[in-house]
């Protein structure tokens, strides 16, 4: 169970992430963050990644075989990594639906999923 909870800590803590970084574009689209001055778009960003954190730090605790988890070191960052790429591809193309998702994509999503499955190859 400790690897789903993993997992779905790291998936929550990516969604923040990808907002946390990508999410003031939108609102600087829309019109609602045009003014504001970097200093305001920085804090606010930070304060979307400390929800980030507050995921990914118990994601990697629980996660991490060393304290009894199911996953070596280098196997989190993996899953983080991929996790991180569909993340941001669904939230890209529903958030920013000028951004298509293409062929070259696929192809680089197809790689980082042989990345995975070859971390855990013993």
């Amino acid at each position: 169970m400790t690897g789903i909870y993993t997992i779905l800590l790291l998936l929550i803590s990516n969604t923040f992430m990808t907002l946390a970084w990508y999410g003031h574009l939108k609102l600087q689209q829309s019109g609602r963050s045009s003014n504001w001055p970097l200093i305001a778009v920085i804090l606010f960003s930070w304060l979307i990644a400390l929800a980030e954190y507050a995921c990914q730090v118990p994601a990697n605790r629980i996660g991490f075989r060393g304290n009894g988890g199911p996953f070596s070191l280098m196997q989190l960052k993996i899953i983080q990594e991929a996790l991180s790429l569909i993340v941001f591809t669904l939230i890209a193309t529903f958030m920013f639906r000028g951004e298509q998702f293409q062929w070259n994509h696929l192809v680089s999503f197809l790689f980082i999923i042989l990345a995975v499955v070859f971390a855990f190859l013993k």
